[in-house]
């Protein structure tokens, strides 16, 4: 949401998902559907779990699919993803921390800083 994507959104149950976490979607009449993985892993992420992401894709007959993680993919993962007839976007630690600071999402301001200059009508407005 803090992106822009989709007037609805929402989260499965924690377990029997079916591999997927989150669905948004992006029209009134969801033509156009996001399907969600999220992994908080530490390592990387491997073929396999692509492989099972896009089988859970291709279960829910979905288009488009983004698999999040703090930590990295593999080349193979990668690799997975590229080559798969159906859109898939692989996030990792490194682009969700830039998203989310670019979009403000998950953040929150710790300090701001005022930059000053000298007025040059300063002492024109004292004579």
């Amino acid at each position: 949401r803090g992106m822009g994507y989709g007037i609805d959104s929402e989260v499965t149950k924690a377990s029997g998902d079916g591999g997927i976490d989150g669905v948004i979607r992006e029209d009134t009449l969801g033509l156009r559907e996001i399907y969600l993985q999220a992994k908080k892993w530490e390592g990387s992420v491997g073929g396999p779990e692509i492989q099972k992401f896009i089988g859970a894709l291709n279960t829910h007959k979905a288009q488009t699919g983004i698999f999040i993680t703090q930590g990295d993919f593999t080349p193979k993962a990668r690799e997975m993803a590229d080559r798969s007839s159906l859109r898939v976007v692989l996030i990792d630690g490194k682009a969700l921390v830039k998203y989310m600071m670019e979009f403000g999402v998950g953040t929150a301001v710790d300090k701001t800083y005022t930059l000053k200059k000298i007025s040059d009508d300063y002492f024109e407005e004292l004579s």
